[in-house]
C-alpha cells in the first residue's frame, strides 16, 4: 500500500526555523508486481496504455488508443465535490483500482480504493534459460492516482 506524507511548513525566526505542520498530503506510487502470463496479454496492454499517454511515433497513437476504449464518464457514488474530475478527453486513460486485502482464511477485510489511476512506469521482462524449476515471470509497475481511501468491510 503506497505511503502519504503531509508536508510542514517552516516558520522563520531569527534563531530556529520551526517547522509546522502542512496543509498538503503526498501520496507515494502504488507500485505492483505481477504474473506475465504466456501469451503476454496483460503486459502488451499495460504497454499500449504507456505509449498511449506519450505517444513516442506520432500523435496517431493517443487518438488510437481513445477510439477503442470507453471514454464514458464514471459515476462514484459519494464522490466528492472538491476533487476535479480530468477533463473528459482524458477519461479513458484513467482507471480505478481495489486492493482487497485478505484474511488467513481468503475472506476480505480491506479494501483500498484508488480513484484515477494511470501508469506512469512498467518494468522490463526478464528472461532466463538456466533455471531448472518453473520460475514465473513476474514484473513491475507503478501507477499514479487522484486519491486512494480505506474501506473496512
Amino acid at each position: 500500500m503506497p505511503g502519504i506524507n503531509l508536508g510542514d511548513a517552516i516558520f522563520p525566526t531569527p534563531y530556529k526555523e520551526i517547522p509546522v505542520m502542512g496543509d498538503t498530503l503526498t501520496y507515494e506510487n502504488l507500485s505492483i508486481t505481477f504474473i506475465v502470463d504466456e501469451f503476454l496479454e496483460n503486459y502488451i496492454s499495460m504497454h499500449e496504455w504507456l505509449t498511449a499517454i506519450g505517444f513516442p511515433k506520432n500523435r496517431d497513437q493517443f487518438a488510437n488508443f481513445r477510439a477503442n476504449t470507453s471514454n464514458s464518464p464514471v459515476e462514484r457514488v459519494g464522490q466528492s465535490v472538491d476533487l476535479v474530475q480530468p477533463p473528459t478527453t482524458a477519461r479513458g486513460l484513467f482507471g480505478d483500482a481495489t486492493l482487497t486485502i485478505l484474511s488467513n482464511k481468503n475472506n476480505p477485510l480491506v479494501e483500498v480504493r484508488f480513484q484515477d489511476v494511470y501508469p506512469v512506469s512498467l518494468g522490463a521482462l526478464q528472461y532466463d534459460q538456466s533455471p531448472t524449476d518453473v520460475n514465473y515471470l513476474t514484473v513491475n509497475a507503478e501507477f499514479d492516482y487522484k486519491i486512494y481511501e480505506i474501506i473496512t468491510l
